[in-house]
């Protein structure tokens, strides 16, 4: 068995598989996979590790967000318990939304996964040239 077989046969995604229930169409985990893995997902929680941000600021670091689609993405993260909203009851209104400690953990893991994609982009932009896909 190789490293890599040993990897897939112990720990938790290993014991999730066999009980198959990321794998079972109507597994919740689904759900919150694809919130934390989606393109503005993964970049919110991103931005919030540096600290609560009001929902223009979350706009202007995320470039290419929609104002739709980001408030979306803020109410799935905070609905999976992933980020805090905090409203002040002032005019105009002031909300602020930063990582709860739950969030701050998949923040990490999915920050992980940014940092390989970023560090492999050589890599990754060599295979679209040899391919010519990019």
């Amino acid at each position: 068995m190789s490293a890599k077989d040993s990897q897939v046969t112990s720990g938790p995604l290993a014991h999730a598989m066999e009980r198959g229930q990321l794998f079972s169409e109507a597994c919740p985990s689904r759900e919150v996979l694809k919130h934390l893995t989606s393109r503005w997902g993964v970049l919110v929680l991103i931005v919030l590790l540096g600290g609560t941000h009001r929902f223009s600021e979350l706009r202007r670091k995320i470039g290419g967000v929609s104002e739709r689609m980001l408030a979306q993405t803020l109410q799935w993260l905070e609905d999976d318990g992933m980020v805090d909203r905090r409203a002040y009851p002032v005019v105009p209104p002031h909300v602020e939304y930063s990582l709860t400690p739950l969030g701050r953990e998949a923040a990490e893991k999915v920050g992980g996964l940014a940092d390989w994609i970023e560090t492999s982009m050589p890599r990754i932009g060599a295979v679209w040239a040899e391919k010519g896909t990019r």
